[in-house]
Parts: structure tokens; sequence; C-alpha cells
């Protein structure tokens, strides 16, 4: 099958779309399907090789955060050669309603669309505003697909319509096989009382929640001096730790950006994993990988990490942007090794569903029967006579 992938945000800023459609585009080609990805991306960005960049992109408000969007004349241009060049069999377009390539790709292309929502923003006047604009384009997906419940209801309450909830993928085996790092780990942070908590986000975007959990930071030292937290990601990291007492501030060690594979073996050397964030979050793609290391997951109640925490089964939640909730649930979790072990089992056992195995094969699926259908109707146009009506002259 031909697959054209589009995706919204620039290829050269990470993040949970881009990591979502990579893997998904991976994971298509390792099973025999033709696939090339449109996708913005600077000049001077690595692409591999089934991408195609369609320009610069712009930082754009989005969402409650920055995105790096691009959408335009030339953009279009670009959306329209692509198509052409790539006659697809099917093409897959994420956050059609984004000002970017989905929407200029929901308007040009012509076939079986399949759109996945990836957004949760339940409150977006945005959305509800643009609607006369986007119905046209949406009007020709052939089929939705929503990340999550939450993204579902988005789409449901203010779109219409409804979509299959699929769920990001992860490849589990890659962070479960990934080797754990001794410097990252509590063993090399002192033994009992010394273990790590670990962080990975952008640390200058409120929503990612490092702020909160630099406040609960002093109550669990209080608790647990011995305690290190590790920081992965952008951001400026002396900004972060401003309002840290400075004598608690070399218990914080920042990683800068890591790759993916120290990415495991971060998530496979700490002994608590900690995931702030205060919203617009669809999924939560960093706890399934947390999961997946075998790391416990503490995380804020967001309705979309209760259900990929499986309503806190197979992670604990705290209450949202509560500094002492959150230090409260920690210092118990780092005390109890019993309950940490439990929750890495339990995570094991939960995360398979969401491995590129099973989600990949759902969205095969849908490829399948939005083309099964295109076929079907075009066969039917042609075996239809067609006749010419006008109006007769007496």
């Amino acid at each position: 099958m031909r697959i054209g992938i589009v995706c919204p945000y620039s290829w050269d800023v990470p993040g949970g779309v881009q990591f979502h459609i990579r893997d998904l585009a991976e994971h298509l080609i390792r099973s025999g399907h033709q696939v090339s990805v449109l996708a913005p991306a600077d000049e001077d960005t690595p692409l591999p090789s089934y991408a195609v960049s369609a320009g610069r992109a712009v930082p754009v408000p989005y969402n409650g955060s920055v995105a790096r969007l691009n959408f335009g004349f030339l953009s279009a241009a670009r959306v329209r050669r692509w198509l052409h060049e790539g006659d697809f069999d099917v093409i897959h377009i994420h956050e059609p309603t984004s000002p970017s390539l989905g929407l200029l790709a929901c308007w040009a292309a012509q076939g079986p669309i399949v759109a996945t929502f990836h957004t949760s923003n339940p409150r977006s006047r945005a959305m509800i505003a643009a609607y006369p604009i986007l119905q046209a384009a949406l009007e020709k997906i052939s089929a939705r697909i929503a990340v999550s419940e939450y993204a579902r209801r988005t789409l449901v309450e203010h779109l219409g319509g409804d979509a299959v909830v699929i769920p990001n993928g992860v490849d589990v085996d890659f962070f479960a096989r990934a080797e754990p790092k001794r410097e990252w780990s509590g063993a090399s942070n002192g033994g009992a009382e010394g273990e790590t908590i670990g962080f990975i986000g952008r640390i200058d975007e409120p929503r990612k929640g490092l702020p909160v959990l630099m406040r609960a930071l002093p109550e669990i030292l209080a608790e647990r001096p011995g305690t290190r937290l590790l920081v992965a990601g952008r951001g400026d990291e002396e900004e972060a730790v401003a309002d840290l007492p400075e004598a608690m501030r070399d218990r914080v060690e920042f990683l800068g950006m890591v790759s993916d594979e120290d990415k495991a073996r971060l998530l496979r050397s700490v002994d608590l994993y900690v995931a702030p964030n205060t919203g617009g979050e669809s999924f939560g793609i960093i706890l399934v990988e947390a999961m997946s290391a075998g790391a416990p997951v503490l995380a804020s109640d967001l309705d979309a990490f209760a259900q990929v925490l499986d309503q806190g089964e197979a992670g604990e939640l705290f209450r949202n942007e509560d500094a002492s909730a959150l230090a409260e649930a920690a210092v118990r979790l780092l005390a109890d090794p019993a309950r940490r072990a439990a929750l890495r089992a339990r995570g094991a056992r939960h995360v398979r569903r969401f491995d590129w195995v099973t989600v990949g094969a759902d969205i095969l699926a849908v490829y399948e029967t939005v083309t099964a259908g295109a076929a079907s109707v075009a066969t039917d146009e042609r075996s239809t006579p067609r006749f010419r009506f006008g109006l007769s002259r007496e």
C-alpha cells in the first residue's frame, strides 16, 4: 500500500506527535508498505529517507503551547506536488484542524483520507469559531482516529461526528531492553534514601509541570535527603531552579536533550518517574515509555493520564498542580520498594496494549477499510449507466 502521512509540526523540534508519526512510518515500512511523510522542516534538518520537507515552519501559539507550523501559498503548492508525485492509496493527516499542512492537505487531497486527532481542548473557542472554515475539509475525511477518549470527546463536542480510539504506539521492547546507567540510578546515589526521580520534558513550558515538581522537591528532600532529581529536556536550567533553596540545587541534575537511546536508559535507571503535567495532554506517551522501561510512574490526575494508567492501577496519581500532594505520594513510594515493584509489574503487563504490533495493526485496518470503500464506490460509478437530463422543447 502507498501511504502518505502529513505531520503538522516541525520535524526539527521534538514532540509527541512527531515521534508518533515517525514510529508509525517506520513500523509500516517494516511491514512492507511504501510510506512518505510530509512535514515542516528547516533546510539544515537531517531527515529520514521517507520524509519530505514542506519548508520552514514558524512558531504559533497553539493548544497552550507554541507549535512550529507551516501554512501559506508556497506550502499549499508543495502539498499539491507531494500528493501528485506520491499517487497514494490513502492519505493519513494528523491534526487536520491545525493551521498547518494537515488542513492544506485536506483541501487538496482526493481519495481516501484518514485523520488522527491528538488535541484535547474541550474549551477551545478557536475551534468553535473556525468550524465554518474547517467544515468543507472535514467532510472529505473518510475515517477519524482519536488517540484517547479525551481527544475523541473534543472532536465530538466541537466538530461533530465520531472517531475510533486508537492510542499512540510505543516500541515496548526498545525501552524494556535498554541498559540502566549506573550514574543515573539510586545505586550511585548513596543506596538507602538515595533514590533518583526522573523528569523528561521541555523545561520552559509550564504545562509540562516542572515548576510543580520543583515546589514539591523541598518537602521530598526533608523526608528523603539523599534523593536526586534528573531532568532531561531543553530550556533555561538556571531559571528552573531559581525558586529552589540554594542548598538544595545540587540535588537537581540537568541532562539537556537526550537521544532516544539515553531516554530509554534514563527511564530504566530511575526509581520513580514523575509526570507533573498541568493540562493540554490528550494522551501521555511518556507514561507509556516509562512503564515500558519498568519505571514506577507518579502522574498528575489529568483525565488523559488516568486513562493511560488504568485509573491508577498501573501508576499512581496525585491532584493536579498540588505540589504537597505530589511530595507526599513521592515520599511514600520512595520509602516503599515493594509498592514500586508492584507498579513495575502491573505497568509491564498493561503497556502491551500500546505496543506498535497492536496499534499498527489497528491503524492499518482503518486504512484497509477506507481504501476498500473507495474501490467499491469507484466500481459502482463505472457500472452505473449515466443519463443526460435536459429541458425538452415541445
